[in-house]
């Protein structure tokens, strides 16, 4: 019975990466004016916390500046940061079907990278946005970092040594 309900599960665990496909494809998905309005909040947010943590006392517009300022990097890190969920939420079920090493690196790096190209083909038909090659770049970059650190976590939980493992093999 546990090995139907794991194989029923199984595909289940794709879901994660659909649904982040779905966020990504929702953002891109905004017109310029909101997608520009959304991370400069969020550039403003970051340079107001900085602000009354550090206590400057700095005015408005000395903020609206410094927000300005960062906004290009807040947008790039977004990329970044969806991409390598979404490689998180693409590689772990890949290592749920025993696809490891280099076969998963490659197989959810096309997935991601592919995602991206088509999400920026995507944005070529929104108002106010463009696709942008150096987009898929961030993207890829992302992706990449998502993919290794799975590898790195599976690697280092699956083959960390036990003392509970090491009893067993002493007792064999």
């Amino acid at each position: 019975m546990k090995k139907i309900l794991i194989t029923l599960l199984k595909p289940l665990s794709f879901l994660p990466a659909l649904l982040m496909m779905y966020i990504i494809f929702s953002f891109s998905a905004q017109t310029g004016e909101v997608s520009g309005n959304l991370s400069y909040r969020i550039s403003y947010q970051i340079v107001e916390t900085k602000n009354e943590l550090l206590n400057t006392g700095k005015s408005y517009e000395e903020l609206a500046y410094e927000a300005e300022q960062i906004h290009y990097y807040v947008r790039k890190a977004a990329h970044m940061t969806e991409y390598c969920l979404l490689a998180v939420a693409v590689s772990f079920p890949f290592y749920v079907y025993r696809i490891r090493g280099l076969r998963l690196f490659l197989l959810a790096g096309i997935i991601c990278v592919g995602f991206a190209g088509l999400d920026e083909y995507h944005q070529s038909f929104v108002a106010g946005r463009s696709p942008g090659i150096r987009d898929v770049g961030f993207d890829s970059l992302g992706a990449l970092i998502g993919i290794l650190l799975v590898q790195l976590f599976c690697w280092s939980t699956l083959h960390a040594p036990s003392s509970g493992n090491k009893k067993r093999h002493k007792r064999r």
